[in-house]
């Protein structure tokens, strides 16, 4: 019944038209910041998806790596059961260290990474070659695939260099403390055989290489490797599998999955998110005022109604409950606009790139943007809460109005 009296009140045309015009002007600014909490909380949602998809391609489903130090040591034994492990798809060993490019009188350091032949099978990195093909050659005669800023650095295109890269590299098992630094840096050429690009981080960070070169080069054992990454059958599963390999491995090794390899950005995503989604609800807010100054001069034009309610039993909250009725009803319609024009100008972006990207070094061209349900439910409780408490004093004040009827 509350509902019925706050529908009849706002659609009815008032005495003062300054109260239609502030009512509407609050739904108004309501349907603006609901919109807006929407598109952006979308628009964070279409970077962290292509920020994703993007890590993804390097970043494996789950990374073992020692606790302490750089290497580990896994027995043939351990690898046969892990290809055997509920829910592991498929494994890759990998050798990485930081090393020293060099070509003529230019350098890079770059983190050299040496994988064997199931690395295609666990990252999707071989696809993103944009320049030669994915060939690392062998322990003798290593090939490496650079990526798109450090072939920049070195000044070569690596489809095409003629002349073989000087790489430098510590060797663990060189000379002891105290002698010639030198003596224990491995040297030799490899050949550059393409380019990879996958995103500015990596580009400018990684170069691969067969993991056979990286153990000759740094004097490891057969059975010492950097890592393990692993691919599921379930991505989905990533927290079951890796707590039943973790206990599997014990303590001295590391599990983690793709969001923990690199969780400092996902984390810094998402703070970012709610700081944003927090500075916009505070602009709702400040829009509610109008929703307070329209809802008190309603209550002083319906003093009338309230004095005949009262005369005929109506209590004092069921009075506050027409007047919060009738701020809800405003949030509510506000905000179920706001979401409707939100998800028709993300249709908008999708189809029609209204909103270009800058700059033209992103992979698109245009802000991305991906809706999703839980946002809309966010929004629109948050736009009900800042309509109940804005309309909780002028419904405060009218519930206390005296009864004052006049013949």
């Amino acid at each position: 019944m509350n509902f019925l009296f706050a529908w009849r009140y706002f659609k009815a045309k008032k005495s003062t038209n300054a109260i239609n015009i502030i009512a509407w002007v609050s739904m108004f600014a309501i349907i603006i910041g609901t919109a807006s909490l929407v598109l952006v909380l979308s628009v964070f949602n279409g970077f962290e998806d292509l920020v994703k998809s993007l890590y993804s391609t390097f970043y494996t489903d789950l990374k073992v790596s020692p606790q302490e130090g750089k290497t580990c040591r896994l027995s043939r034994e351990q690898l046969l059961q892990l290809s055997a492990f509920p829910g592991v798809e498929a494994y890759s060993l990998v050798v990485e260290d930081k090393a020293f490019l060099q070509n003529g009188d230019q350098q890079s350091i770059v983190n050299l990474k040496g994988v064997d032949s199931n690395y295609n099978r666990v990252t999707t990195v071989s696809r993103q070659v944009v320049r030669g093909k994915f060939d690392l050659g062998n322990g003798e005669y290593p090939g490496v695939v650079l990526g798109a800023g450090i072939e920049n650095a070195l000044g070569i295109e690596s489809e095409k260099n003629i002349v073989p890269l000087s790489v430098y590299l510590f060797n663990k098992s060189g000379p002891v403390a105290g002698t010639d630094l030198m003596q224990s840096v491995s040297n030799e050429n490899m050949a550059s055989t393409g380019t990879f690009v996958i995103q500015q981080e990596f580009d400018n960070k990684y170069a691969f290489t067969n993991m056979a070169f990286m153990k000759r080069m740094l004097g490891l054992d057969q059975d010492e490797y950097s890592a393990v990454e692993i691919a599921l059958t379930d991505p989905g599963r990533a927290e079951q599998v890796k707590r039943a390999l973790q206990q599997w491995f014990g303590v001295s090794y590391l599990v983690q999955t793709r969001y923990e390899q690199n969780q400092g950005l996902y984390s810094v995503m998402r703070i970012e998110k709610w700081f944003i989604y927090g500075i916009l609800t505070l602009i709702l807010i400040v829009a509610s005022f109008n929703m307070v100054g329209a809802l008190t001069m309603l209550v002083l034009e319906k003093q009338k109604d309230i004095h005949v309610l009262k005369a005929l039993g109506a209590n004092n909250p069921y009075i506050q409950r027409i007047f919060l009725s009738e701020g809800i009803l405003i949030g509510g319609l506000g905000g179920g606009l706001g979401i409707l024009l939100a998800v028709f100008i993300c249709w908008l972006q999708v189809h029609f790139k209204l909103v270009p990207l800058e700059g033209g070094s992103f992979l698109i061209d245009y802000y991305p943007v991906k809706l999703v349900a839980t946002d809309f439910l966010l929004v629109f409780s948050t736009v009900l809460t800042v309509a109940l408490l804005a309309s909780w004093f002028p419904s405060r004040k009218a519930a206390l109005q005296p009864i004052e009827l006049r013949g």
